[in-house]
């Protein structure tokens, strides 16, 4: 590795945005299986 090469590690906005989507896919994940339980049990 040259001391040129840019560093492998990914900027500060991008791993924030990374995260935001992490954490956006888990709430849509959790909100669908509240749904689907509570329209499963609804008569």
């Amino acid at each position: 590795m040259l001391w040129s090469d840019p560093p492998d590690e990914p900027p500060d906005e991008l791993r924030r945005a990374q995260d935001m989507l992490r954490r956006a896919s888990t709430v849509l994940a959790v909100a669908t299986l509240t749904l689907m339980l509570l329209l499963s049990m609804h008569p």
